[in-house]
């Protein structure tokens, strides 16, 4: 797309490229704990703690939800320090926590586990500084394909799912942890020298007091964008962080039978991890397709279609048990949408809030991580309370369809105000 092309010659490559590479291995750290839920609930049981599903869903869900809050105070970090500091100082605490776990191991306790959670959300968090620092590098025209590109990072949760069940299969979960110690690390050294924020003649931000902040809560368009990306990012995070969990619960003896004729692959676990990496990989590397869809036709004709192909295949999916193969194909297509979805929002977003990306990166970052808790949450009680995962997704798809009416309500004032001095399409 014409889109792609006009990145070359424009902004600075390096960054871009840097805050791709530290949001990808940060959202392969913040969600490594899905593909490694049934190995570490083995492993506690040996120990003589018997994890149930609420608590499995609760140590899920917190690297999803402390993210969402750190989002915010990385994002004033990004307005006040610089996305560059702000993100070093988050890497640090991502380091040490991964490290921590791979020594504790299997001595680990599940408190000590829900306090690594709680340590990965800053990994989860690394949305509210790489998205603003690629963004301020470049004009409005390009913000759907730029964001899109630095949010691709999101792909990081397919190589969770590809080989951390297989490296636990070999040398235990805590291997995991170590790897990702590593990478990080490595990443940490790349980014120093790779990362630059953008000088003061290319982003200028407005200088801001605390009460600033409040004021960006009182418009209800920040509430709008809160809406939409707590369904498209929290839709997929939440998808991706329970996908080994649902697959394992409503497809397990297919998988493996499938695992066992095709891949000679008797680990019905690994086999959980290559279908979720499958369905989980469309939505992270159409994240920047939709992106440059959004910058050709707007964002928010663009959220029709994305939010409307989501909505029919949910309701699909709650209304009937589909055959394995079908299913695997209806999460796909759910996943692309959700990703597709998430480079529209940010398309329409920095046209708004401009002056003000990094906190309203860190708000709406910190919506979509609230929307993928809810969403796990909903899931683990349909389990639990019809033994089935059709009400979730019927919940899920109502949102979905109230996140539809909302751009009906708000997009000819959009149009009408904002729009028509954006730079781009609306």
């Amino acid at each position: 797309m014409a889109s792609f092309k006009e990145l070359k010659g424009q902004g600075h490559f390096p960054t871009l490229l840097a805050a791709f590479l530290y949001f990808d291995f940060s959202f392969m750290v913040w969600t490594m704990l899905g593909p490694l839920s049934t190995e570490i609930a083995e492993s506690l049981a040996t120990h003589g703690f018997m994890m149930s599903a609420g608590q499995k869903a609760t140590l899920l869900s917190i690297p999803i939800l402390s993210g969402a809050i750190l989002r915010i105070l990385l994002g004033f970090g990004v307005d006040k320090l610089g996305a560059k500091k702000t993100a070093l100082m988050a890497q640090t605490v991502v380091i040490l926590v991964l490290f921590y776990a791979f020594f504790r191991g299997e001595s680990i306790t599940y408190s000590e586990l829900l306090v690594v959670a709680l340590g990965l959300g800053f990994a989860g968090a690394s949305f509210a500084v790489a998205l603003p620092q690629a963004g301020q590098w470049y004009p409005p025209r390009l913000q759907g394909v730029v964001l899109g590109i630095a949010g691709a990072g999101n792909i990081g949760v397919v190589l969770d799912f590809l080989f951390a069940p297989k490296i636990a299969e070999y040398w235990g979960w805590q291997a995991v942890f170590l790897v990702g110690g590593v990478l990080s690390t490595i990443i940490f050294i790349a980014y120093t020298f790779m990362a630059k924020d953008a000088p003061s003649n290319v982003y200028k931000p407005n200088p801001k007091k605390l009460r600033d902040y409040g004021k960006l809560l009182k418009d209800k368009d920040t509430w709008w964008f809160n809406l939409f990306y707590a369904i498209s990012f929290g839709g997929f995070v939440g998808f991706a962080g329970y996908m080994k969990v649902y697959l394992m619960n409503t497809y397990q003896a297919d998988m493996s039978a499938f695992g066992l004729e095709y891949f000679n692959e008797p680990n019905v676990k690994v086999i959980a991890g290559y279908f979720g990496a499958l369905t989980i990989f469309a939505g992270a590397v159409l994240r920047p397709v939709g992106g440059a869809v959004a910058d050709k036709m707007g964002g928010v004709k663009s959220l029709y279609i994305f939010f409307g192909a989501v909505a029919l295949l949910a309701v699909l999916n709650a209304s009937v048990k589909l055959p394995f193969g079908v299913a695997i194909l209806v999460l796909f297509l759910i996943m692309a949408n959700l990703g597709m979805a998430n480079g529209a929002v940010f398309q329409l977003v920095p046209q708004r809030f401009g002056k003000d990306i990094g906190i309203m990166t860190g708000i709406i970052g910190a919506a979509g991580g609230l929307g993928g808790t809810a969403l796990i949450k909903t899931l683990g009680w349909s389990k639990g309370v019809f033994d089935g995962y059709s009400a979730g997704f019927f919940i899920f798809a109502a949102v979905v369809l109230v996140a539809i009416l909302g751009i009906s309500m708000v997009k000819t004032r959009w149009r009408t105000t904002w729009g028509l001095q954006a730079g781009g399409r609306i």
